[in-house]
């Protein structure tokens, strides 16, 4: 890594067509969450999203840690209520970039996610772990409840399984993870960009513009009572199905019956 690269907190990558690669980097500090990681990380993924040749964004990490959630010396440095307001705000805003953003995001996880490490991975699409990851919101170990990993974390699994690790603290291995449907898939850390990479190919196998209204549909219709989320998802399907890949498809499909 060159000397000007290790002073980026969030490296970018190209490879191949469609995925562009975000790493956070700083493993010294265990990718913590600073002012700096936040914003870095805020612009690239706003810069992706007008970008119509990225058509997946895998974050991961190096070092130990994906993301260790916060950085607490910078929390430490000004406690007065409106500065941790800010600075919650300034989180939540990035973990909605990343719900906003057009394309898949799809979180890289090699190693430990805890506190709003956690709620980054939950707000990711999708996760791929390492048989070697842990996760936790670990927060209450220091007086401190995790509420905002908590409505990233509640919308990923059980309220009781959310709310065990919520008041606990307590890590959970990557097996676990998976099955409280936090992760998607679990697997050796040397097979762990092979999954990756298979899981891009699936997605960019898929039409490019049905992929984007969907995922924004898929969001949007959660927070809406039963009769609305079906009245908005029928209006996205029709304007889906007029779209030249969807045309394309159902013809396809029609001359083979």
């Amino acid at each position: 890594m060159s000397e000007i690269e290790a002073e980026q907190p969030v490296l970018l990558e190209r490879y191949d067509a469609g995925v562009l690669h975000l790493t956070l980097n700083r493993p010294a500090k265990y990718n913590v969450l600073s002012d700096a990681m936040m914003s870095a990380l805020r612009e690239r993924l706003e810069s992706a999203a007008t970008e119509s040749d990225v058509r997946v964004i895998v974050l991961g990490a190096d070092g130990k840690a994906f993301c260790a959630g916060h950085d607490l010396n910078e929390m430490g440095a000004d406690q007065s209520e409106e500065a941790l307001r800010a600075l919650f705000a300034r989180c939540t805003q990035l973990m909605l970039t990343v719900q906003r953003q057009p394309q898949p995001v799809i979180a890289r996880v090699q190693a430990v996610a805890t506190a709003a490490g956690c709620q980054l991975v939950a707000m990711c699409d999708l996760a791929v772990a390492a048989d070697t990851a842990r996760f936790a919101v670990s927060g209450i170990n220091l007086g401190l409840f995790c509420s905002t990993p908590a409505v990233a974390l509640s919308r990923n699994v059980s309220r009781k399984a959310a709310l065990e690790m919520l008041l606990t603290g307590d890590f959970i291995d990557a097996q676990s993870a998976l099955s409280k449907g936090l992760v998607n898939r679990v697997v050796p850390l040397e097979q762990l960009d092979q999954a990756v990479r298979h899981l891009c190919d699936s997605i960019m196998a898929k039409s490019p513009q049905a992929i984007t209204a969907g995922k924004a549909l898929f969001y949007r219709q959660l927070e809406c009572g039963i009769e609305q989320a079906y009245d908005m998802a029928g209006q996205v399907m029709a304007c889906n199905a007029t779209f030249p890949d969807a045309r394309a498809g159902i013809a396809r499909f029609t001359r083979k019956a």
